[in-house]
């Protein structure tokens, strides 16, 4: 291919999110965007060599890396869809799934395929004025029809465009369009007119790769304020029932944690404009740190009380598998625990330490004889038998 052939624009793509387009649509649609991939790739590699071969690769550097990321993308894309299609054996499922490969935002970008495909078509145009490779005179009527057809899509692109904006916009296409008229008319009276057509080419190239761009950045704007709204709803629901769990630990323990429960609504409500549904998540993402952090506190402070009391259950249990739970000591130090344990709210500090009693006292009642009137279950008791008081009776 010449780098002054017209290029073929991306294929038509096929069904919508959700959907799942009919084989006989996706197969040529797989077919077609392969031809623009590989015909892509090779118009960019001309173009980077005949920047580089002229010494403008400096100049033309931004625009060439967007365009072949852009290409990259498409073309990464286009592989998983060829081998979700598997020769065309595919249901229902697949082809769903390639309508979501078709549609759905690409990585690294914020457009689908067919945007994608558009916008990396734009900056070709757009390289191939700046490195004066548009198409020679004779190829004229050829060049007005791209430019027309590129204007047609900037008109599709248009409908998308927000009510309050729109009119500036429909005013420079308004523009473009008079503009390509002028040029086909002089053409038509036989009129040179290669030193327009390039800088009208560049124009609509310019002109497309902003909407739809800006396109992109206003659809991935509303996803982020649907995110934004269920993320709100969630920590919301978060900070009530962290208030509740604060209310809570403040009664059963003290000291207590002392974090106060951020207001979600001191936030304001969610934004819908690209330049401050961002900062407004990075608020929110803040506030929902904040809320992690205190409920680890006050959670933690339960949670600590309630192993104090499975603690002290547990040297209890221990104690009345050896015998020593009827002891004085044992029985005096459990009966102040648990005491302390139910108080609202219990010191804890004071808990920790009469558990520890209660372990202590445990761990000594080996070495310390039983009471008499306190037997261990170990030995026999120390006064008269039954035996010797019925002897002693008779």
């Amino acid at each position: 291919m010449s780098v002054t052939d017209v290029l073929a624009p991306p294929p038509d793509a096929p069904g919508a999110l959700g959907t799942a387009p009919s084989a006989y649509l996706l197969g040529p649609y797989l077919t077609d965007l392969d031809t623009w991939v590989r015909t892509r790739r090779h118009e960019l590699d001309r173009l980077d060599q005949a920047a580089l071969a002229a010494g403008r690769g400096q100049e033309v550097a931004d625009d060439t890396a967007l365009a072949m990321s852009l290409w990259k993308a498409v073309s990464d894309r286009y592989r998983l869809m060829w081998a979700t299609w598997d020769g065309g054996r595919v249901l229902d499922v697949e082809r769903e799934r390639i309508a979501t490969l078709i549609h759905g935002r690409l990585d690294g970008t914020a457009g689908s395929v067919p945007e994608a495909c558009r916008l990396c078509d734009a900056l070709v145009a757009q390289l191939r004025v700046t490195l004066s490779l548009a198409p020679a005179a004779h190829e004229t009527a050829a060049d007005v029809a791209r430019i027309r057809a590129q204007l047609e899509r900037v008109r599709d692109q248009l409908a998308l465009e927000p009510e309050h904006g729109r009119q500036p916009k429909v005013d420079r296409l308004a523009q473009l369009l008079a503009r390509l008229q002028q040029v086909s008319d002089k053409a038509g009276r036989g009129a040179d007119v290669g030193g327009l057509l390039g800088p009208l080419e560049n124009d609509a190239a310019v002109f497309e790769r902003d909407l739809i761009v800006g396109n992109a950045r206003r659809r991935e704007a509303r996803d982020q304020v649907l995110a934004a709204r269920e993320q709100r709803t969630e920590t919301e629901a978060r900070a009530a029932a962290l208030a509740v769990l604060a209310a809570e630990c403040v009664r059963t323990v003290q000291p207590a944690p002392r974090y106060a429960v951020p207001d979600v609504a001191a936030l304001g409500e969610v934004p819908v404009t690209p330049d401050e549904i961002g900062p407004y998540r990075e608020r929110l993402d803040r506030v929902g740190q904040a809320l992690t952090m205190a409920q680890d506190a006050y959670a933690g402070a339960l949670a600590e009380h309630e192993q104090l009391v499975g603690l002290l259950d547990a040297y209890v249990a221990k104690a009345t598998a050896l015998g020593y739970a009827d002891r004085g000591d044992l029985r005096i130090s459990e009966q102040r625990a648990r005491e302390v344990l139910e108080r609202r709210p219990a010191p804890m500090p004071v808990c920790r330490q009469l558990v520890a009693t209660y372990q202590a006292w445990l761990e000594q009642a080996p070495h310390v004889p039983a009471p008499a009137d306190h037997p261990t279950g170990q030995t026999g008791p120390t006064g008269p038998t039954s035996t010797d008081t019925q002897g002693e009776a008779s």
